[in-house]
């Protein structure tokens, strides 16, 4: 039978489909096993678990912004190959999701409850990134996943020491963010100029500040 191609309209749909499952359900991801399932923590304080549970909420907070950019920058991006590019790293984004909430339901935490805002914003930013041209949308990732690696770098040093599963699963998250970095730079993206770095920088700290908190 022969496969409908897709127009804008049913990427809408889809966009739409995926939001929900992001923000209320369990998005769909590359099936791959969580890196925290063979683990097991010491003994947790009441201190350093209050702790895990605040970063793990940054981290699915995080998550939850990649997708929303990723899809974004999918639904504008020009060429198939840069969309099927967003859509390959959103599968992974996926399980960075999928991990991150079953880990701070584990600890006995909540995710944020600003999710739905974190996931418009950020939609609206990647969407509009992807008008400006596929070249500075693989750019704005390349800068976008090279801040996450540096905010994971940071969580690691901040987690608790026995606090196993979640440093398995922040680990894991680092390898593939560079990863992601490397293949959008690789793939023709544009450096952003240092104001753009900048202002990036700045929204991941309101962010990464309020999550922690709500």
């Amino acid at each position: 039978m022969e496969t409908r191609n897709r127009n804008v309209t049913d990427r809408c749909i889809e966009q739409l489909d995926q939001a929900v499952r992001t923000i209320f359900g369990e998005p769909a991801g590359s099936d791959r096993s969580n890196p925290a399932e063979p683990l097991h923590d010491d003994a947790f304080t009441a201190t350093s678990q209050a702790e895990s549970i605040c970063l793990m909420r940054v981290n699915h907070a995080g998550e939850v912004c990649a997708q929303a950019l990723y899809q974004g920058q999918a639904l504008t991006a020009r060429k198939r190959k840069v969309r099927d590019q967003m859509q390959q790293a959103s599968d992974e984004e996926n399980d960075h999701l999928v991990w991150c909430r079953q880990r701070v339901g584990e600890l006995g935490g909540h995710t944020s409850l600003l999710n739905p805002v974190w996931y418009t914003g950020s939609f609206l930013l990647g969407a509009a990134t992807g008008l400006l041209g596929d070249k500075w949308s693989l750019g704005f990732l390349a800068e976008t996943e090279r801040q996450v690696v540096k905010h994971l770098k940071g969580h690691l040093q901040r987690l608790p020491e026995n606090d196993h599963k979640s440093r398995a699963i922040l680990e894991q998250m680092k390898t593939d963010e560079a990863r992601h970095r490397d293949t959008a730079i690789n793939s023709g993206g544009a450096e952003l100029p240092e104001p753009a770095k900048n202002a990036m920088a700045l929204m991941s700290r309101v962010m990464t500040t309020t999550a922690y908190r709500i």
